[in-house]
């Protein structure tokens, strides 16, 4: 017993001598202190399954392959409409201007140029023969004048009344003219004012005119004297392409007066199509035709859908739509008022 109680005393530690501090506990290796405890960790969230693959699409039915065709057809044909309007009917007024400063270029070197409402072999001038040519330097117009008011002559430009005297001859001859589609020929006709200078060369040579003035509906008309020339202008009036009215310039003769020739045509006896602000009807049949053709091609468009893909479709059909919808804008175009 005394043996075990000395082997515990051998190797109990020494107690400090009374008054002495406690020893203060050792160092790890390299001078640092004891580590501190760790901090507990927050517990993980358990994690997202993968997202599953996504299944076959399934092909289009039938109902939204008319739906889809028809809003394609509807969005082309407005597309068609606004280029047309806004775009391809100036290059169309380009083209048409060049070819009647051809033709008339041809009669007056001839001598063949009409100077009543007959040619020369006694036959009616046809709607958009070219009788005259106008020049106003002052909004920079030079335009060649065809025979006819409708809206189908007035998309090559201006077009002379037929129951009017031509520009120069004794009486009032009155030119329409586009005030925003087709070239706009007369849209800044209502910038001119009294005193400027105005011309018209026609079969009978070239006639001077001068600007009384510029008015609307409702203004008095400027006195007519028997026996002098005045020519009166005519186009819409208002925002271009939404017309509110009808504007109007008058202009004298300042050089010698022309005699007038025959008219078969008289104001009650023209045309409904050929007053100012009229619409033109009589081709309803071709817009007709130009719709029959452009539900054909997108019928067919939906039917290639299905059998050779949207790829081939695109490349076959899209030049096709295109055409066809440009076809029926050209169409409603004419039913548009005629000086727009």
């Amino acid at each position: 017993m005394t043996a075990v109680i000395d082997e515990q005393a051998a190797f109990a530690p020494e107690a400090p001598a009374r008054g002495a501090s406690p020893r203060a506990p050792r160092l790890a290796r390299g001078g640092r202190g004891p580590k501190p405890p760790r901090a507990p960790q927050p517990p993980r969230l358990p994690r997202r399954p993968p997202p599953s693959a996504p299944g076959p699409v399934s092909p289009p039915g039938p109902v939204q392959v008319v739906v889809h065709g028809v809003l394609l057809l509807v969005a082309a044909m407005l597309f068609a409409f606004a280029a047309n309007l806004m775009v391809l009917s100036q290059v169309q007024h380009f083209v048409a201007q060049q070819q009647l400063s051809n033709e008339y270029r041809v009669q007056a070197l001839a001598g063949t140029a009409p100077v009543s409402e007959a040619t020369f072999d006694d036959q009616l001038v046809a709607d958009g023969s070219p009788v005259g040519v106008i020049d106003i330097p002052s909004i920079n117009v030079r335009e060649v004048i065809s025979e006819g008011s409708s809206a189908d002559v007035l998309k090559n430009g201006p077009g002379h009344r037929r129951d009017s005297v031509l520009p120069g001859q004794a009486g009032i001859s009155t030119v329409m003219g586009r005030a925003a589609a087709y070239g706009g020929p007369f849209s800044r006709i209502q910038e001119l004012a009294p005193g400027d200078k105005l011309s018209v060369t026609t079969g009978q040579g070239e006639q001077q005119f001068e600007v009384i003035g510029v008015r609307y509906a409702g203004d008095p008309v400027p006195t007519f004297t028997g026996g002098t020339s005045r020519l009166t202008l005519v186009t819409a009036r208002g925002p271009a392409f939404i017309p509110t009215g009808i504007a109007y310039v008058d202009a004298e003769l300042t050089s010698a007066v022309q005699p007038a020739g025959k008219r078969q045509t008289t104001y009650l006896a023209l045309p409904a199509v050929d007053q100012a602000m009229s619409t033109d009807t009589t081709t309803a049949w071709a817009l007709v035709f130009a719709l029959q053709f452009l539900l054909v091609v997108e019928l067919a468009a939906v039917w290639a859908f299905r059998r050779i893909g949207a790829q081939k479709t695109w490349v076959v059909f899209a030049p096709l739509s295109i055409l066809a919808a440009l076809f029926v804008a050209n169409q409603l175009a004419l039913l548009l008022p005629n000086l727009l």
